[in-house]
């Protein structure tokens, strides 16, 4: 389907990352941090980028996309050479003081986003969680209208975190990329898909479940499948070979490398809330109770 990424390489055909001193160098083996992208993102219109981010995903040598919250943290991430930021809707709702699950105002988070692609020059790609019950055209208007070219949308009930059924989710990610396509609008869309996360049934089932979605979310239009709570790597090896698409997968603790995700075939690696969770978890460990203490938190 033209716009759904295919896979470009199989598992046992994906380039190798190379283990090198040089930090940046071995990113931009794996997440694309190329100063010529960043030159062509800083004149590009957002279609253009959209085709970028698209371009991205590549089997066995993944895009990297750490996840910002505002546009301070979007500015950092685009500063250290990646070519595209992620947000997250769990920290994008802390700052606006709100739990994640579409408990913040639809219109605070767009603006947020907005906010965010204002800040950089690179592809912005947005955790939109279920669409916050916008109908898809609605949805695809307003999201064009912050910028952003990538869109996450979950197969969880926000209200009850139970799975929605696979033709529910199929027949809504279909509605949208048709919305998009009248409104000439290009979308990266990522599918996440939550029966590992909810514990849907065994492990077997949740494979499979895994297995059947990803392939209907692809044909339906997405462009990616995001199977969150997944980090057993024979498990991701099984996704990669077993799912005609790209594949997301989420970096936290106890993940493995960068090359070993690599390594397995994903295409894409995101933090989720991990970066804001680990800065918020200094101030509040360390930094302020110091300051309590009448010790500097500073030296």
């Amino acid at each position: 389907m033209s716009d759904s990424l295919s896979r470009n390489t199989s598992v046992e055909g994906s380039p190798t990352v190379p283990i090198v001193s040089d930090a940046r160098q071995g990113l931009s083996s794996i997440a694309g941090t190329t100063g010529a992208a960043d030159q062509r993102a800083a004149t590009t219109p957002a279609p253009d980028k959209a085709t970028m981010l698209r371009a991205l995903h590549v089997m066995g040598a993944p895009v990297v996309i750490p996840n910002a919250w505002d546009a301070a943290s979007a500015r950092m991430v685009e500063a250290a050479g990646f070519s595209a930021v992620a947000t997250s809707s769990a920290a994008t709702s802390q700052v606006l003081g709100f739990e994640d699950g579409e408990a913040a105002p639809v219109q605070d988070i767009l603006d947020a986003a907005r906010r965010m692609v204002q800040a950089v020059r690179v592809p912005v790609t947005v955790d939109f969680e279920r669409g916050y019950g916008l109908e898809p055209t609605e949805l695809v208007e307003r999201f064009a209208a912050t910028g952003a070219v990538g869109l996450n949308l979950e197969d969880s009930d926000p209200a009850s975190g139970q799975l929605l059924s696979v033709d529910e989710q199929a027949e809504f990610l279909a509605a949208v990329r048709q919305a998009a396509r009248s409104s000439n609008v290009d979308l990266v869309i990522n599918a996440r898909t939550d029966a590992f996360l909810r514990r849907v049934g065994t492990p077997e089932e949740q494979l499979a479940t895994t297995l059947e979605r990803g392939k209907r979310y692809l044909e339906a239009g997405a462009d990616c499948v995001y199977p969150l709570g997944v980090g057993d790597p024979s498990l991701i090896r099984t996704l990669v070979g077993g799912i005609p698409g790209p594949l997301n997968v989420a970096y936290g603790r106890g993940a493995h490398s960068l090359a070993d995700l690599a390594s397995f075939g994903v295409a894409r690696i995101t933090f989720g809330p991990m970066f804001q969770r680990h800065l918020y978890s200094m101030l509040e460990s360390t930094l302020l109770p110091a300051l309590a203490a009448n010790d500097n938190p500073f030296a």
